[in-house]
């Protein structure tokens, strides 16, 4: 028999009982041939090139807030800030003045703002506001909502009465934070360079009324901020703020006192002076800000601004759209510190 028969006549016998290996036989009875188990493939060690580093720690909050606030005191050192020609200190203010303002603006008032996407994002406008509290603390509350709630993070430039820049060291603050004098050639500048502009026409008379009186509007004055809008042909945006009446609520005024200290007023709230400095807090009322639909100007002929009849009708219009979102807020508030 040839090598050749004898490699064809090798055939399967079975598998044995285990499985795991086959019998062979060649053409009939003789020996059965068993193949060698194969050897398990050892694993392949991975090849590396490079340890991979491990990833560093994420430093901790306190660290970034230290690192921040030293690479603040450098640059105020090193001089490396601008100043605006109004006085405005854009990194003092991002870094010292809004983060004091925060926690009264996010815990004590729990502040909610609504229409805030009536603001542009970019441009000059006019933002419009009720004024009242006894003390200006809306006028601050209204400019941490614009930059922390607003997508563009937007500054407002409040316009201010000349009391406040000559109270020492408040003056030099709100320049800081920039604010700027409530008149007509500044607000135009500031607009026209595409800042926004904040204003509370009601002055001294809004903050300084009676609390019987809240909510209530007083008069806008002669309307000159209407004036300055046409002139620059920017929106004007109504702000309606409920919640600010009720922190300190004026229930008297001593105004011999007021006189001696050249103020427009001396409050008597039901916690000052009766307190003392304990007085000063003020309560923590629940606010709402709402930003109206923008009322636009540049479809009025700039040489309307100055005409009383113009300059009155839409200073009235700003001012009764005001009073009608501010009894619409009342009407949906249930609780004054619960809102």
């Amino acid at each position: 028999m040839t090598d050749t028969e004898t490699r064809a006549r090798v055939i399967p016998l079975h598998a044995d009982d285990s499985g795991s290996r086959t019998r062979w036989r060649l053409g009939g009875p003789g020996p059965t041939v068993r193949r060698p188990e194969a050897s398990a493939p050892l694993p392949e060690e991975p090849v590396r090139l490079h340890e991979e580093p491990s990833p560093e720690p994420e430093p901790a909050a306190w660290e970034e807030t230290l690192a921040s606030a030293l690479e603040f005191l450098r640059r105020r050192l090193e001089g490396e800030y601008a100043v605006d020609e109004f006085g405005f200190d854009v990194d003092l203010t991002d870094n010292v003045l809004l983060p004091l303002l925060r926690p009264l603006y996010r815990s004590w008032f729990r502040v909610e703002t609504i229409g805030m996407h009536h603001v542009p994002d970019v441009g000059g406008a006019l933002v419009v506001a009720n004024h009242s509290g006894t003390l200006p603390v809306d006028s601050l509350m209204t400019a941490v909502a614009l930059h922390d709630d607003h997508p563009a993070q937007r500054h407002l430039r409040m316009l201010g009465a000349d009391l406040m820049f000559r109270l020492p060291g408040v003056g030099v603050l709100a320049r800081k934070g920039g604010s700027t004098l409530a008149c007509t050639p500044d607000a135009e500048r500031l607009m026209r360079s595409g800042e926004l502009v904040g204003v509370w026409p009601e002055g001294f008379k809004g903050i300084g009324k009676p609390f019987r009186d809240r909510y209530k509007l007083q008069r806008f004055g002669r309307g000159g901020f209407v004036s300055a809008a046409l002139r620059t042909r920017v929106p004007i945006i109504p702000a309606s703020i409920v919640g600010a009446e009720e922190i300190y609520p004026k229930i008297g005024d001593i105004k011999p006192l007021a006189r001696l200290l050249g103020a427009p007023y001396f409050p008597v709230t039901p916690t000052f002076p009766l307190l003392g400095p304990l007085g000063a807090v003020p309560l923590p009322s629940k606010w709402y800000i709402e930003f109206g639909e923008p009322i636009r100007t540049d479809t009025i002929d700039p040489a309307e601004a100055d005409d009383p009849m113009t300059v009155f009708n839409l200073t009235d219009q700003v001012r009764e759209t005001i009073q009608h979102t501010l009894y619409r807020l009342l009407a949906q508030r249930r609780n004054v510190f619960l809102g």
